[in-house]
């Protein structure tokens, strides 16, 4: 196991390195520049958001892909990832991964465009979209003019996210459920079995085994009950998880101004300066920083067009701008939040041990500052953001497996993840990770190199429906139906 765990840091350290953030930086301000600032009609986007548009094509309302996605991406990416971020790369990586999520919107915008453009309508009328359709369709020969089909490269990003779906939207979540209800419920270890000859914790199977038959009785409804689920869920829990940030942030009012100046003078800091929140060096403060801003918000990933593409929604552009709000609310809004809370509450509680100290551990001792209720608050967060994830995840993992093999693997695929659910509760959590990150760079990759390609698209449609203030006019393109 160490030596499948050194292997998989390597290859981990090697893909987030610097050329990754580059890319997906580089990726972000293009995409920025290139839709002029998207950005800013982020209000608007949040108003159409919650406008309902029935008479048009699609499975699921704007809202409920808005509220999937979101269950998706607002998880323990938000909450232990902020704080793993802090614990390995410093303060400073809090403001990269800021950055990360105000460029993403951008990217998320782009890439939710060209999922809702090109995608296709199975012979049930079911919608089926996503990065690997915009590329099989939008960089086909006939309508690129590019001499090669670039189908291979739609099949491994199907492949790759479909392992991801294993890892982000699966192992990473149920562990942390398991992981945080041991430490909770069993804080002394006591409570263990014997299983295959090795001691687990006998809360964290338990935990694996419940979370297991709660998200085999959604999934198994499909995409409909999925959304019904999190349009309900992901509100609550976000809202509960915000107030209690507010009343930590309150409670460090007088140290918020040095907790800011700490974060934007760390993420620049240009060598280590014995490590903890201040000095980890900027390369390692931006890694890390990036590398969890994508694994929390997703943009770039092509995970979240996925549901997009089952939107009712008139046209692409109307589609596009709802799904960017689900960046900024991730990122802009949640991570910021979790890293002003872990870092304010480091610098007015020096005992926290800021150097060896798990990610996790880090958030948990900020919101132990809140008497009785705080580290409740943190537990059922922590629940319903993972449960939530691991919903929307089987989702985008259903879709790619569909995409590659048809019907026919669809069930097998969901009986494989729910019994993921039921293994990685007793698996090594830095390992989990390492795969995670892996997985989510390799499945970026052929969704960047889509987003690039069909940029003058994006331009195109953006200029005509946005800029051309032709929002509630319909897309008469025709979609194509497949046999699938």
């Amino acid at each position: 196991m160490e030596l499948l765990n050194q292997i998989a840091e390597n290859i981990d350290e090697f893909l987030w390195g610097v050329p990754m953030i580059l890319i997906l930086l580089g990726t972000h301000i293009f995409m920025t520049v290139r839709t002029k600032f998207i950005q800013r009609k982020t209000l608007k986007a949040i108003k159409l958001s919650v406008t309902k548009d029935p008479d048009v094509d699609g499975d699921i309302s704007p809202f409920q892909a808005l509220t999937t996605a979101l269950a998706s991406t607002i998880g323990t990416g938000n909450i232990i990832g902020v704080g793993t971020a802090i614990a390995l790369g410093g303060a400073g990586a809090v403001l990269w991964c800021w950055l990360t999520g105000v460029f993403g919107i951008a990217t998320k915008y782009a890439e939710s465009l060209i999922a809702v453009k090109y995608r296709v309508k199975t012979k049930d009328g079911k919608m089926q979209g996503g990065a690997m359709y915009a590329i099989e369709r939008g960089l086909h020969p006939k309508i690129s003019g590019k001499k090669r089909s670039m189908k291979w490269l739609a099949i491994l990003f199907a492949v790759f996210a479909a392992l991801a779906s294993f890892g982000i939207g699966c192992g990473v979540q149920t562990n942390a459920i398991s992981s945080i209800m041991d430490s909770t419920f069993n804080p002394n270890g006591e409570l263990k079995l014997n299983l295959f000859g090795s001691e687990v914790s006998t809360v964290a199977l338990i935990s694996g085994i419940i979370v297991a038959i709660c998200v085999a009785l959604v999934i198994f409804g499909g995409i409909k009950a999925i959304s019904k689920v999190c349009e309900k869920l992901v509100p609550f829990m976000a809202i509960m998880y915000v107030v209690g940030c507010v009343i930590i942030l309150i409670m460090n009012s007088d140290v918020l101004w040095q907790t800011v100046c700490t974060i934007v003078s760390s993420a620049f800091s240009p060598a280590a300066v014995g490590g903890g929140l201040v000095g980890s060096g900027v390369m390692l403060a931006a890694r890390y920083g990036v590398a969890r801003g994508l694994f929390s918000n997703e943009s770039g990933m092509g995970s979240a067009p996925i549901v997009a593409s089952a939107a009712q929604s008139r046209n692409p552009v109307r589609q596009a701008m709802i799904s960017a709000t689900g960046t900024f609310w991730d990122t802009v809004v949640v991570c910021l939040m979790t890293g002003l809370v872990i870092v304010s509450s480091c610098i007015k509680n020096p005992q926290i041990d800021t150097v060896s100290v798990e990610g996790g551990k880090l958030t948990s001792a900020a919101f132990a500052q809140i008497p009785v209720i705080g580290t409740p608050i943190l537990v059922v967060g922590i629940v319903l953001f993972a449960f939530s994830t691991i919903l929307g995840w089987s989702y985008y993992g259903e879709r790619c497996i569909e995409y590659l093999f048809g019907r026919k693997g669809v069930l097998p695929y969901k009986l494989i993840f729910v019994a993921v659910l039921l293994i990685t509760p007793i698996t090594a959590l830095d390992f989990v990770w390492t795969m995670s990150d892996i997985f989510n760079a390799l499945m970026a990759l052929p969704n960047i190199i889509a987003v690039i390609a069909l940029s003058p698209v994006i331009v195109k449609e953006t200029n005509y429906y946005l800029y051309g203030k032709r929002l509630d006019e319909f897309d008469k393109t025709p979609i194509p139906v497949v046999d699938k």
